[in-house]
């Protein structure tokens, strides 16, 4: 059998599955018309939006995955192991009238940090414009919740068989505080975490007060008093 990498084995466990590469749900006239495109040459049977703001091509024969990838271009990123999976972002202020931060800004200058990163598991991020949370920022590893103060930060949040609600780690945060911290909480799982390990479970080992001590204590715009 060949051997395939940077797609996702279907259930058939014959077929795989190519996740398009659109950060925070965001396409073009172009983008759509060329995943059409591909869907139609290789007769793709399944073409599904997920909850990560991502479309799954899926049912595709080993031997059309390289193609498929060749041809999506930009749009099809091979998954290559544990890494942040998506980036995902509401309107926040480009439309929304809710929306009091830039929810798709910050979540591309997040993007640009981390992506190519590895980390002991995956890593899902939402980040959501105000406080009505869009984009499941309490159940994200890294969740980010904008406020007329700034950034709210949490971290360790899961959804699944074992959901767990995010620690929030600290509050009105400029960008560029957003930013810095969303790395800083990264690397620190990505030293201490083990291996398939994702934070809601790191978290739930280590505690708050080991994050506090460890990591908090040495970043200046943390108030632990808040934490």
């Amino acid at each position: 059998m060949k051997k395939v990498t940077g797609a996702i084995l279907q259930r058939d466990g014959k077929t795989y599955g190519i996740m398009t590469h659109t950060p925070s749900g965001i396409v073009t006239p172009e983008d759509l018309e060329r995943i059409a495109a591909v869907g139609r040459r290789f007769h793709i049977p399944i073409m599904k939006i997920t909850s990560g703001q991502r479309m799954i091509l899926a049912g595709i024969p080993a031997d059309n995955v390289d193609s498929v990838m060749k041809e999506l271009g930009t749009l099809g990123r091979p998954d290559l192991g544990p890494g942040v999976k998506f980036v995902q972002a509401c309107l926040g202020i480009e439309s929304c009238k809710w929306g009091s931060q830039d929810s798709i800004g910050l979540a591309a200058k997040i993007e640009a940090c981390v992506q190519d990163k590895k980390f002991p598991a995956k890593v899902k991020i939402g980040v959501s414009g105000c406080q009505r949370c869009c984009s499941e920022s309490h159940l994200r590893d890294i969740g980010l919740i904008g406020t007329t103060r700034g950034w709210i930060v949490l971290f360790g949040g899961n959804g699944g068989k074992k959901p767990r609600f995010a620690d929030p780690i600290a509050y009105g945060l400029s960008d560029s505080e957003a930013c810095d911290l969303v790395g800083r909480l990264l690397e620190f799982y990505q030293k201490n975490g083990e291996t398939q390990e994702r934070t809601a479970r790191f978290m739930e080992r280590i505690g708050i007060d080991t994050l506090k001590s460890e990591l908090l204590s040495m970043i200046p715009y943390i108030h632990l008093d808040k934490v």
